[in-house]
Parts: structure tokens; sequence; C-alpha cells
């Protein structure tokens, strides 16, 4: 039994650690909290997907505003398109079909028009393939038609299917915005399906048992719920591109593994220490609490550069993925020592604490022999990695983001490919007057200009705007159409125009990333080496772990680039190379790997910062503490990459591009970089790694971050008993009982609990 002159276990200093006691002591009203955020977050933000937009606009780009000057001079909200295939377009039955069809459509509700090929005209000859075997319908829809009027229309369309032995396939822009969207959603739960059975599969084996291994789990889905509904409020104030929801998910998803992970571990740690259930909670709340609320703080100043773009998309994935690593942190700061309130007794205990001795520190020591050779070796490997990355092609994919079997891209590609007469141009000129005037500019500039291969005939909007449509020679997306937009920009004939078009939105993009990008990677780059020395109190290992980031940063996109642009391994995931990258993807890489791999850096280096202020050397120093936290990096990136390819199998291509880039940043950095050159940089740089001017030194011992925090000893005199089993106090409260003793929740300044029925010798 307990012996009653012990003294009372001393309380740990520090806000964190205070939180940590709070939520411990209150676990009931924690936990329900967080109950209701998920119930809230799926009941209210999963309806987030239904107000996502595919396809933000930017106000700042001129083929943006070329396409809001045609959208105000012509007010619709888009088009559906049928493709009639399979049987003769003057077949009798066919065309008696088409025709019913298009008279019914055109007095629905919402329709603003409705074309189909049998009318006179070249508007009506333009629906008719070359070969005469296929037809299509178009229908217009004003902008004030609802989601219903638009399903009304694509439900007559389908009817089509079979009229006469004819195949209908319905698509147009409306059709492929609904379906990315659907795509989106599923994407996601089937990522979100697949990636959390596998992670508490891979957590049992790490802890040993279901009870720790199913916490990290809880708290991951109770982010989400969170996520979910941060995301909804943006999405009530901005518009939040569609493929902004899949990327939040993984990353929210994936920082809530590590950082309950992480959380868990060391209150294991603790409880192997022997401390007891609230004493353990309170220690990991004051240690592995500030390792995660530093990580955040990281990760969200590498999402804050994408607030510099002025790109929509890029703006509100900052905020979105802000929002998500705020919430990631509360519940790996609240909810978590909640939980282990109510399962600590269940969790197992180590017997042992983690050895100075094993797999980790035996690979320093031999990195440290060979220092000069793995860092070159590394170094070298990495940039090699990175190396196709050079000539990587920026592009817009359109349709092609989504799968094969979607009806809207079947319908996009058939339209490319049998009716170019109607396709989308790769170029468009908007010109602000009539008919008249744009076809003057078309004869005189646009049809002179080296690359292009022909002009079709000017399209009047109304009165006083009218297009363009430019055709190029070579890829549409290419350095050749690049080009041609460069020339038309630079002359205008005189009038006021605006090139716009596929082409054109790279060339905008590339643009920004060109003028703004420098500044991003300077606020970025800024921010992680003030957070780094404030933890560090160091100015070279901040640099140092910006160098290595961006290295391991280059070998994501190099691997990006061989599969998505070059098609390496492209069946074996199920998609076709589109010959570039999606123009937006590279920059989000830049900002989740770089803010991942800084998470894996801060988890390093706030051990070795900790034992390093307990007094070891500095090669001590790393040598412990890649030993001591190599297993649970090790582990946290194993989840990690599950969770990046779970979401990697989904069928939307920027998702899956997504997926792998952090795959491969995450399994990179955490094996070649986290084990091999941070060691072997540390161990040549020596005690030099610890540098900095005396005016810094000064200014870190005043308002420096400190992974340390001084524990209160453990009574040494406290041995185990034998394992605890589970019992009801009379509340029907869990706690631990061992031969009639019941562990209670203790009150501020009370006894510590013992740890599992630990009694004294």
């Amino acid at each position: 039994m307990r012996n009653a002159s012990s003294a009372p276990a001393a309380l740990v200093g520090g806000r964190l650690a205070a939180l940590g006691r709070f939520c411990f002591r209150h676990r009931r009203w924690v936990l329900g909290f967080w109950a209701v955020v998920l119930v809230v977050g799926v009941l209210i933000g999963g309806r987030v997907f239904e107000g996502s937009v595919a396809g933000a606009s930017s106000a700042s780009a001129e083929a943006d505003r070329g396409s809001a000057v045609v959208a105000a001079a012509d007010p619709v909200k888009g088009t559906v398109t049928a493709v009639v295939d399979g049987k003769p377009v003057d077949d009798p039955a066919v065309k008696a079909a088409v025709e019913q069809a298009t008279a019914e459509i055109a007095g629905l509700p919402g329709v603003s028009a409705a074309v189909d090929a049998y009318g006179s005209g070249p508007a009506h000859a333009t629906l008719r393939s070359a070969d005469g075997t296929a037809s299509l319908v178009s229908v217009r829809l004003a902008d004030t038609a609802t989601s219903a009027q638009t399903d009304a229309v694509t439900q007559r369309l389908a009817a089509l299917n079979g009229a006469g032995g004819a195949h209908v396939t319905v698509g147009g822009d409306l059709v492929l915005q609904d379906e990315v969207k659907k795509q989106t959603e599923k994407d996601t739960r089937f990522g979100e399906m697949v990636t959390l059975p596998l992670t508490l599969v891979v957590m049992v084996l790490v802890f040993g048992g279901l009870s720790a291994a199913s916490l990290p789990v809880i708290g991951a889905v109770a982010s989400v719920g969170g996520a979910l509904l941060a995301m909804f409020g943006f999405s009530r104030i901005m518009d939040i591109d569609t493929s902004v929801l899949p990327i939040a998910t993984v990353l929210g998803l994936g920082l809530s593994i590590d950082y309950a992970l992480l959380m868990v571990n060391r209150f294991r740690e603790e409880r192997g220490h022997g401390a007891g259930i609230a004493a353990a909670v309170e220690r990991t709340a004051a240690t592995a609490g500030r390792t995660v609320a530093f990580s955040g703080l990281t990760v969200a100043v590498a999402l804050s550069g994408l607030f510099v773009f002025n790109s929509p998309v890029l703006g509100a994935v900052a905020a979105a993925g802000v929002s998500v690593v705020v919430i990631a942190v509360a519940a790996a700061l609240t909810l978590i020592p909640a939980l282990l309130g109510f399962a600590g007794s269940r969790i197992r205990t180590p017997t042992a604490p983690v050895p100075d001795e094993g797999f980790f520190s035996r690979t320093v020591r031999r990195v440290r022999k060979r220092a000069v050779l793995v860092t070159l070796a590394s170094v070298a490997l990495l940039m090699a990695a990175g190396a196709p990355f050079l000539h990587a092609e920026m592009r817009n994919s359109g349709a092609a983001v989504l799968p094969a079997s979607s009806a809207g891209r079947q319908v996009a590609e058939t339209v490319d490919q049998r009716f170019p007469q109607v396709s989308a141009a790769p170029i468009t000129v908007v010109v602000e007057g009539g008919p008249a005037v744009a076809q003057a500019y078309a004869d005189e500039v646009v049809a002179k200009l080296p690359g292009v291969s022909g002009v079709r005939a000017v399209s009047p909007v109304n009165d006083a705007v009218s297009t363009i449509d430019v055709l190029v020679h070579g890829d549409p997306q290419g350095g050749q159409a690049k080009h041609v937009v460069e020339e038309l920009r630079a002359d205008r004939g005189g009038l006021k125009t605006y090139v716009t078009g596929g082409a054109a939105s790279v060339v905008d993009f590339q643009k920004e990333l060109l003028s703004r990008g420098p500044w991003a990677l300077g606020l970025v780059a800024a921010g992680t080496l003030v957070l780094l020395f404030l933890m560090t109190g160091s100015v070279v290992m901040p640099v140092k772990a910006l160098l290595m980031n961006l290295l391991s940063l280059g070998a994501s996109l190099g691997a990006l680039t061989l599969v998505f642009q070059d098609g390496w391994f492209s069946g074996m995931l199920g998609f076709s190379p589109t010959g570039g990258l999606e123009t937006f993807i590279p920059v989000l890489v830049f900002a989740f790997a770089f803010g991942l791999s800084m998470d894996y850096e801060v988890f390093l280096l706030a051990r070795i910062k900790e034992l390093r202020d307990k007094g070891h050397s500095c090669t001590r120093s790393v040598e412990l503490g890649v030993q001591r936290s190599g297993r649970i990096i090790t582990s946290a990136a194993l989840l990690m990459v599950i969770v990046f390819a779970g979401f990697a199998l989904g069928d939307m291509l920027m998702v899956k591009q997504m997926g792998i880039a952090l795959a491969v940043a995450v399994a990179v950095d955490a094996t070649l970089v986290r084990c091999l050159l941070v060691p072997a940089a540390m161990s040549l740089f020596g005690e030099f790694n610890w540098w900095a001017p005396a005016p810094l030194r000064r200014l870190h011992q005043r308002f420096g971050l400190s992974e340390h925090v001084d524990l209160p000893e453990i009574e040494p005199a406290m041995i185990p008993a034998p394992r605890p089993v589970v019992a009801q106090s009379e509340s029907g409260a869990e706690s631990e009982s061992q031969s009639g003793a019941v562990e209670s929740e203790p009150e501020p300044g009370a006894a510590e609990p013992e740890a599992g029925g630990l009694v004294k010798a």
C-alpha cells in the first residue's frame, strides 16, 4: 500500500502542463466537446463539397479578366452537351428523337438556348461530325438556372440513349464541374476509409496493443470533423476550389496521427519511468505537447507563404491548411490527454526506458566515421532525384483530371477529336468592340503571327464584345502557344483586348509564380529560420535544416515529374499522362512538403536539444536523440506515407499528384535525410552546430523557446507491482485497481496517483 508519509507529487510548471492537467481532470467534458465537433463536422461540414467551386478564378490574371468580360456580356451558367453516336446522323429514327428532345429542352425553365445538328445555318452544321456518324446537342443554361433545372436538362438528354439505336453520352462544362465535385468527395472518403484501418494496424504493431494504437485514430477522426467544419465556414465567405478539400483533409489526417502518436509514445515513456497516469499526462503535455505546438507553428508558417499569391486556389489552400493545422494541434493538446485519462490504465507500460544503444545509435556512429562521404553521397543522390523537375512543364489538364470512365471527360475528348470546329481553342482573344473591329484585328495582327495555324470566324458576344479563336501549331499549351500569347499581348492593335484560354492561363500563373514566388519563399524561409533559432539558440542548425528540406523537396518534385509528366508507373497507378503537371501542384507540394519535412526536423532537434540542455556533449546528444526519436519518427513517417498513398489511389489526377509527391517527400525525409544526412552534417560541424553571435545568444536567453522542461523527479523508491487490472469506481469511472487500491483522479496539489499500482518497496 502507499506510504502515508509520501509527499505530494510536485506539479510540472508551464501552461502546456496546466492544460494537460485540466484536460485530464475534466476529460468527460473535453471528450464531449470533441464528440460534438465530430458530429457537427460530419453533418454540416460534410456539405462543404456542395458549396465548393470547380476552378476558382483570379481577378488579377488577364485570362480570368477576359473570361469575366465575356460572362458579363453574355451571362450564362454554362452548357450541357450530348454526343449522339453509333448511327448515321440522318437516320430518321435518330433525327426524330433528337429533334423532339431539343424542342422539349428549349421549353424547360432555366434554358436560354438548345441547338442540334438538324437546323439550317452554320451553327447547326458545326454540330455534325465530318464522317456524318455523330452529332451534338448543345444546351445553354441561363445564369439564374438552378441545380434542379440543370439536372432536368441532363436527365432529358440522357433519356435519348438508345433512341433509334444511337448511343448518347452527356457532358459539357456544367456536367464536368459536378463530376469533379462528386469524384473529389468520393476520393476523399475512399482515402479515409483505406488509410484509417491501415494506420490502426501499424500502430498496434508500434505500441504492441490496441488501446494505445486506437487513440491516434480517434484523434485523427475528430480532427477531420473539425477540419470539415472549418472549411465549411471558409466556403461561406470565400470561394473554396474543389481540389482544396482533399488536400486539406489529407494534411489534417496525417498531422493528427503524427501528433497523437508523439503524445502517446511520450506518455508510455513517462509511465516506463514510473510516473502515475495523471503525472504521465502532465509530463507528456509539458514535453511532447511543446514539440507538437512548435511543429504545428512551423507547418502553419510554411503554408502561410501561399497567402502571398493572388491565386484564389492557393489562398484557399493556405486558409484551409492553417486552420487544419490549428485543429490538429488542438486535438493533440486537449483530446489526447483526455483520452489518456480514460485509457491510460489499459496502455501497456514499457518494462524499461528506451535503451541508449540500438539500431539508430549504431547507425549514427557508423555515419560519423564516414561523415564526409555520407554527406556528399546523400546530397548528390537528392540532387539527382530532383533533376527531372528541371524539364517540368506546367499545364491545365481540364477534363483529363477526371478518370477515363467519366462521362464529362469522354464528351470533352470526343468533341476535341471529332468536332474540332466547336472544341475549345487553345487561345481566345476577347475584343471590346463589334465584330467588324475584331475581324480587322484578326486579319491584320493575329493571322500573321508565327506559330498561328489558323483563326476561326469572329464570334460576336454582343454588340460591344467579340471573341477570336486562335489555333496554334503543336501542343495547345506548349512553348509555341505560350509565345503566341505573349505576342498577342504585346501587339493589341490599338484595341482593348484580353488574351484568354488554356495557354494564357498557364502563362499568367507562371508570371505570378516568378513575381511572387521569391517573396513567398523568403517569407517561409525567414519564419522557419526564426522559429528554429528560438528553439535551438543556434544560427547554424536552422540554415542546415532549411537546405536539407529544400533537397528533400527537390527529390519529391523530381519524382512527380517522372511519374506524371514522363509517365513512369502510370499504368500501375491507373492514369494517362497529360504531358505536364497541374499548374499549382508544385507550389502546393512545396508548401506542404516543406512544412512536413520541418515537422520531422522539429521532432528530432527537440529531442537533441533536450539532451543537450541536460549536459550531454554534441556527439552524444545526436546519438541519443536519434536513438530515442528514430523509432517514433520512422513510425510517424510510415503512417504519413500510408495516408498519402491511400489518397493517391483515388481517381482525381490532382489528388493523385499530391498524394504521390507528399508520400515520396516524407519517405525520403524520414530515411535518407533524418537517419543519414542530419547525423553526418552535425558530426562535421561538431560544437559549431550550436554557434550564434553573442547578441543573438542573449536574445535567445531572453525570448527563446526550449523543448527542455524542468520535470520533478519521480520517486526512485517506487517499483512496479504486478500488471494492474481495470476496475470500476462507484461512479462508473474507469480506474486502476491493484490489491484493492483504486487510483483516483487527483485534485490540484494532491498526491500523485501511483503508476499502475506502483507501491513502495
